[in-house]
Formats: structure tokens, C-alpha cells, sequence
């Protein structure tokens, strides 16, 4: 099979758009959020997605798409017995089935999860030692705020986003986004410069036409305008809407709401400085994340 492209980057980084939109290359099969990176085995897998329910739609949806060639409640059913069949299987073997049943495309995988652990990506990176990485990043203030309409357990206790200098802990989403771009940043330190890339979704999205070439020249694909055009077009992926009722998500709700490229997806004006609109008590960005954000480009 080919090797992979990981796109790496914090939950509400735009990575259900971008990966739609890579997998519209016709040397590309974009896939939702499948999780496979999480463990060994795919009993063990399942130990740590249990929760929430919808972190399995993913790799549902894929199974179901590619294996019963549809996504229905009945196909679901049928990849839940398929996925149960693999549980003493190591995941790559399920990946390698899927890349297979892709045509041998180059799988895009953009699984949030992935950057919430350092062994997370070391995993990838042992599998396919060739593999390709985009860091995607978005400005901390419009990422805090995505994040707060979200708001509530799914952030403090999935992404880590507490902070514990107040008495008690509250939410401030600026955490999360440290620390997640910080694995992302400490991973990718140890790849061949040519293996890894940084790229800001707000220009990716303000500016496809630019940025889709220079990922597609990068990876030594196609880079004619048919391949091009395709790469603007993420609602034709099969997983840019809702799915059936037993898997509906497994991409971004609000992008399976309205998957269609804009360039309005991605801009607005955010500043480092200022109070942040989360917290009460008009605390602003920490140094360090100002640092990180200005090392990425943004300020």
C-alpha cells in the first residue's frame, strides 16, 4: 500500500474540511475520524473509544461505504459484525484492508484523537515509517471559541482544557489548544524536514487553489486542473453529511451541516491580544501560547 497522509491538529482545527477536500484527489481517499491510531489491537481500541459513542461512527461509515458499497442502518449493522470479526487484530491490518478496498489510494486520516498522545503518533510513525504529516493550526482565539460552543465535559475532559491555577479549576480552551499543537510539534521534531509540512486552515481555505497545489506537488501527485478542481469540491466525499442513524457523525457536525467549500470558512479577524470571551475574568492569552501562536504565524 502507500503510505499514509496524517494530518495532525486539535479538535475544530478545520480538519474535517481539509481532509474532504484532499480526498477528493484521485490519488487520494479522504477518511473521517476512524481512531485507529489509539491502540494496538482492535479489542483494545475499542476500550478507548467507548466513549463518547460517536467516536466508533467513523470507522463504521468507512466499512460500511467500502466493504457493503453503502450507508444504511443495515450496512452499519453489518460493519459493527465486521469490525467485531478484526478485535484480535493488530489495527494496521485493518488499515492495509482499507487502503485496499480503496483502490490503493493514499488514506487521509485526520482523527483528532491522534494528537492527544505522543504514543499516539509513534504508533503511525512505526508502522509507516514513510508516511506524510500536515500540521494543521488555527489561530487559538477562533479555535477557543469553536470550542466553547461545544463547551461543557467534552472539553475539559477529553482535551485537557482546565485550568488549574484557579480554585476551583475552570474551563479555558487556550490549554487545550497548547497542549495538543505542542505534541503535534514535539512529534514532528523528529521527522525528516521533507515528511512534514505546517499549514494555517484559515489560508488554506482563503486560498485552495494555492494551497491544495503545493500539498499535491509536495506529495508528488497530480497537480492538473482536474485534480485541482476535484480538491474544491469537499461535499462530494461520502462522509461530508450525516450518516444513518446508527453512525451519524464521524466528521465535524457543523461541517457535515454545510460541507461545501467557502472561502468565509476559514477568515476572521482574531487577535491574540484582549481578554477571551470564555472566561469571566478577563484573563487573556498565556505567554506561552502567545509564543506558539506567533511561531505559527499568527497574531
Amino acid at each position: 500500500m502507500r503510505d499514509p497522509l496524517i494530518i495532525l491538529g486539535p479538535p475544530r482545527s478545520f480538519t474535517s474540511a481539509v481532509c474532504a477536500m484532499l480526498g477528493q484527489h484521485p490519488e487520494m481517499y479522504g477518511l473521517p475520524e476512524v481512531n485507529l491510531f489509539v491502540a494496538e489491537t482492535m479489542r483494545e481500541r475499542q476500550g478507548v473509544i467507548a466513549r463518547p459513542k460517536f467516536s466508533e461512527h467513523g470507522l463504521l461509515r468507512v466499512v460500511a461505504q467500502l466493504f457493503m458499497g453503502e450507508q444504511t442502518v443495515k450496512a452499519v449493522t453489518l460493519a459493527h459484525a465486521w469490525i467485531e470479526k478484526r478485535w484480535d487484530r493488530p489495527w494496521v491490518s485493518v488499515f492495509r484492508e482499507v487502503s485496499e478496498r480503496a483502490g490503493g489510494r493514499i488514506l487521509v486520516d485526520k482523527s483528532p484523537r491522534t494528537v492527544t498522545k505522543c504514543e499516539y503518533m509513534q504508533r503511525v510513525r512505526k508502522a509507516f515509517p514513510d508516511a506524510r504529516y500536515i500540521h494543521l493550526v488555527r489561530h487559538p482565539r477562533s479555535h477557543g471559541e469553536s470550542l466553547w460552543k461545544i463547551g461543557g465535559p467534552y472539553a475539559a475532559n477529553g482535551l485537557g482544557a482546565l485550568d488549574y491555577s484557579s480554585d476551583p479549576p475552570r474551563l479555558d480552551y487556550q490549554k487545550a489548544w497548547y497542549a495538543l499543537n505542542m505534541n503535534v510539534v514535539t512529534f514532528l521534531e523528529g521527522l525528516p524536514s521533507d515528511h512534514r509540512t505546517r499549514i494555517r486552515g484559515e489560508d488554506l481555505l482563503a486560498d485552495p487553489d494555492r494551497h491544495v497545489r503545493i500539498i499535491a506537488e509536495w506529495l508528488g501527485l497530480r497537480t492538473d486542473k482536474a485534480a485541482i478542481d476535484a480538491m474544491k469540491h469537499p461535499e462530494r466525499s461520502p462522509y461530508a453529511c450525516l450518516g444513518p442513524a446508527n453512525a451519524r457523525f464521524g466528521n465535524d457536525p457543523n461541517f457535515l451541516k454545510s460541507p461545501s467549500l467557502r472561502p468565509s470558512r476559514g477568515q476572521g479577524k482574531a487577535s491574540l491580544e484582549g481578554p477571551l470571551p470564555w472566561r469571566e475574568d478577563g484573563v487573556g492569552f498565556s505567554p506561552e501560547v502567545k509564543e506558539l501562536a506567533s511561531e505559527f504565524g499568527y497574531r
